[in-house]
Order: structure tokens, then sequence, then C-alpha cells
């Protein structure tokens, strides 16, 4: 028999309390998930949240580098994740192997990673970097520092700008914030004057300077509640403005379409396919199944763990 939306937030709930375990959810999934989740968040506070629980179980609904982090961060914990092809189009565009290889034609290099890689890449790198925390990061490091960022150009060429820094770049980019462009967003300003344009620091250079608010998504929630202004252009995953829209019910959220859609077409927002594969059912059957659950090789799990615990000391 079919459960309807209500009672399968209602049956994952219970499953929650009577197996101890708590739902973690990013920004940029559907807003069914964020409203059952325990707690919402983007990367970095996914991050500490993961790290501090004391839950013994976890069920990360993001993709799939985001649960490989959670079980860094609680080896011990049980960590579920309700689809194991959530993967990252910008996690697949930097490879353990071609870093590797990278770093051994950069000797001397120190290396900082973007979170969205796998666990692989971790295990090469010597501190990972949020969009939220990046530049604080940087800024603590040696100036005289020869640094490889990536995988993303973009929030890398940004921290290179805002700090002065000339950090060897990854040419890595997400697939949803490099389909934006400044001609949609133009647009969008003529039709709403009055707007505030935010961007996040993973779209590309034009589009970033188009912008007055720059940032994470967490970045651009808090402006929005802290602002006067009644009304903001978006660019980034769709999936924030449920969060915008709940905490901020008395304000307008315009999303930026991509410049062309997957399918050829333009369309109103612009979605991660990755994140909307994490449905209320697939976080039903994990929990009732208890699986997929997420395993890291020892190995690699032992040197990855390190630039992530050294970031959140740095930030």
């Amino acid at each position: 028999m079919m459960l309807t939306t209500e009672e399968l937030k209602k049956e994952i709930r219970r499953m929650c309390d009577e197996k101890d375990a708590i739902i973690l959810a990013h920004y940029y999934t559907i807003g069914d998930i964020q409203d059952i989740a325990d707690f919402v968040g983007d990367s970095l506070a996914l991050a500490r949240k993961a790290a501090e629980t004391d839950a013994k179980v976890m069920v990360m609904c993001g993709v799939h580098f985001m649960a490989e982090t959670c079980k860094l961060l609680s080896p011990d914990k049980i960590v579920l994740c309700p689809d194991l092809a959530a993967g990252c189009s910008l996690a697949d565009s930097c490879k353990a192997e071609d870093l590797k290889k990278f770093k051994e034609e950069h000797p001397g290099y120190q290396v900082i990673s973007y979170v969205n890689t796998t666990a692989a890449v971790k295990a090469l790198t010597d501190v990972v970097v949020t969009s939220g925390n990046a530049k604080k990061v940087v800024d603590q490091l040696p100036k005289d520092a020869k640094l490889i960022f990536g995988p993303d150009y973009n929030l890398g060429n940004y921290i290179n700008e805002v700090t002065g820094r000339k950090m060897l770049l990854w040419n890595g980019g997400c697939h949803v914030h490099e389909r934006f462009s400044v001609s949609k967003i133009l647009e969008l300003k003529q039709q709403y004057p009055d707007a505030v344009v935010m961007a996040h620091l993973e779209c590309k250079a034009p589009v970033l300077a188009a912008a007055e608010v720059k940032g994470s998504t967490a970045t651009m929630l808090n402006y929005a509640q802290q602002s006067d202004k009644k009304q903001f252009i978006v660019a980034t995953e769709a999936g924030i403005l449920h969060e915008m829209q709940r905490t901020c019910p008395d304000k307008e959220f315009i999303p930026v379409p991509p410049e062309i859609s997957e399918s050829g077409l333009e369309c109103s927002c612009n979605e991660c396919n990755y994140m909307k594969l994490n449905t209320l059912e697939k976080v039903y059957n994990c929990l009732k199944t208890m699986s997929p659950q997420i395993e890291v090789d020892a190995e690699i799990a032992e040197q990855a763990v390190k630039p992530i615990n050294r970031m959140l000391e740095l930030s």
C-alpha cells in the first residue's frame, strides 16, 4: 500500500525516534525533505553537525561526498545515503589519480580542496574549504605559500581576486552554477528594478560581477533574513528558495533561470538533478532497511579526515 506524503513524513520521524537517527538535509534538496529534517544547512554547517551529533545514525540528504564527509567525521556512526547515485558534477571534475599527478608536477605546493570532492581527493589535500569559509582559511595561510586550489575554478578565481593570492586553479565547475548568465540577470533586473541580486561563489566571474551579494547559500540566506529589502534575485540552486521563503514569508525570491536547460529548453529555475534524487520514499526505505550505508576505506579515511578537521579548526 502506497503511503501518502503526510504518512511518509510521520513514519520517517517515528523511525528516527526508534533508531536514534537524525536527518541532515542540504538547502538544495526538495522542500518536503527539508521539512522533515532535524537540521538543514550548507556544506560547512552540515559538516559541523556531523562532527558533533550524539545520534547513532545519520541520514545525509544531499549528495554522496556529503555522506562521505559525515562518515569521516563520525566513523563510529551509521551514515545512510538515500540514493548512492546522488553524485556531484564538481566532485567528478577532479579525480584522485589526476590530482596526484598534478601534485607530483608541482612539488612544494599545498593543496586546498573544496568540500565538493571525494574522500580519495581529500586524502591528497592539506586543507578543505567551503564557499562559506574559503577566504577565511586562505587568509590564515602563509603569504608566501604555494597553493593549488580545486576543483571549482570560479570559486578559486574569486578567492584569488579578494585575497591577492595567485593560487594555481583546477579547471572544474558545477553544472548548475555554470548555467547562469548575466543576460538572464539583467532581464530580471529590468523586471524587478528594486530587487537585490545574490549569487553563489561557484558562478562565473561576469555573474558575480553583476551581483550585489556574493557568497555561500548560508550567506545569501542570512542577508535576506536581515535585509530591509523585499525582493531578491537569486543565482544559485533553486532549492534554497524553500528556506528563504519559509523564514522570510513577507519577501519575494526570484530564481535566475539557466541560460539553456539540460533539455535544451528554457525553464524558470536552475536545479541540481543529483540533489533532487533525495525523496521521502527513499528516506523512508533507507531507514526501514538501514541501507545503503556509507563506508570509506580505512587508509583513505585516516588521511581524508585531517584536512577536514583542519578546516573546522581554522573556521
